[in-house]
């Protein structure tokens, strides 16, 4: 099952060099149900309706409880093959998404920590399907930023490399959120270590054709046009957010694209 819906990316700001901290952990498999573990379909493969159960978990993702509840579950389909893909991917997904909102600090390191693995997973077991690397790179980036400023270009590289990915294998996807990505980074990061704002809204004017209606993505692509001095497009961009429908299935990430557009709007423009 692919998910192709518009993500809402909060926390992608690497504001300057960071280190990121991969966690290389080893697959094992189980021919065998722990107990208590759902039933699954034939080839060691969680049951369609346990995927479906934990989708929901991301699709309720503005209450932190059922997002927990999504990963223990599929923490159990892993269980029964700890390589399958589509257990992985989301795996990661959940973990970007706890990571990303939770106030705890070891909560949020214990979540990328385990996102990164989930992704790399995805990525070894499948790496021609876009999910494994999105994914991977999103909590490469939040662990990096949880962790701050620390030293080297991995951090940079590696969320770049699996966004540049993501752009080949389908670059629509997830709204064109890979476009966000690489146009935050060339934000952020300073022109030494490779930043480039003006290349920043080249990227996200690029990728705009799938994020028109993702707020945020408006949102980051104000704030580049501020950066490079262009002051009526930032306008423009903040209007269309406060006066946009939102999707229903993202309500708290429009909330949030809404309250910042105020801020640049009382004290940028």
């Amino acid at each position: 099952m692919r998910d192709n819906s518009p993500l809402y990316p909060n926390t992608f700001v690497l504001t300057l060099v960071l280190l990121c901290a991969l966690v290389g952990a080893s697959c094992s498999t189980s021919s065998k149900s722990a107990p208590g573990t759902p039933a699954t379909t034939s080839n060691n493969k969680p049951s369609p309706e346990l995927l479906q159960q934990a989708d929901q978990g991301y699709a309720q993702r503005d209450d932190l409880a059922r997002v927990r509840e999504g990963l223990e579950t599929l923490r159990r389909a892993r269980a029964v093959n700890y390589s399958n893909f589509e257990a992985a991917w989301r795996v990661a997904r959940l973990n970007y998404t706890l990571g990303d909102k939770t106030t705890d600090a070891a909560e949020k390191e214990k979540a990328f920590r385990e996102g990164i693995e989930a992704g790399e997973t995805a990525v070894r077991v499948e790496p021609q399907r876009v999910e494994g690397h999105f994914w991977l790179g999103a909590n490469q980036g939040g662990y990096a930023q949880s962790r701050g400023p620390l030293y080297g270009l991995s951090a940079a590289e590696g969320l770049r490399k699996e966004m540049e990915t993501v752009l080949k294998l389908d670059e629509g996807f997830q709204g064109g959120s890979a476009y966000m990505v690489l146009g935050r980074l060339d934000l952020e990061l300073p022109s030494m270590l490779g930043g480039d704002p003006k290349r920043a809204v080249e990227t996200l004017e690029r990728g705009m054709k799938y994020g028109e209606n993702n707020s945020l993505y408006r949102l980051r692509l104000a704030e580049a046009y501020i950066r490079n001095k262009r002051m009526d497009d930032a306008r423009k961009q903040i209007d269309f957010i406060l006066n946009m429908t939102p999707h229903p299935g993202f309500l708290p990430e429009h909330k949030e694209a809404v309250t910042k557009a105020k801020e640049l709007l009382d004290k940028r423009l």
